[in-house]
């Protein structure tokens, strides 16, 4: 079985996309206005962009051998566990 990339995936604009898309067709499926809708889209990118930035700082911040006490993490350690 092969292991989730939760990386990958928690960064993935076209994930958050999709999220955000789903969520609002259902507050207007549900009667919600078009207002609220796009409000709720606008929360949940936001809220997208603060997780990818901290997902980001934090691999930075680890792969600093002054911090994380030599974790390194790099794309090519991603493509070989593939």
């Amino acid at each position: 079985m092969k292991n989730i990339d939760w990386v990958r995936k928690l960064t993935s604009r076209k994930l958050w996309a999709a999220v955000a898309s789903f969520v609002s067709m259902m507050i207007v499926a549900t009667g919600g206005t078009e207002s609220t809708a796009t409000q709720i889209t606008a929360l949940i990118m936001a809220g997208a962009s603060v997780v990818a930035y901290i997902i980001g700082e934090g691999l930075t911040d680890a792969s600093n051998k002054g911090i994380g006490e030599g974790i390194e993490y790099t794309i090519e350690d991603d493509e070989e566990s593939e």
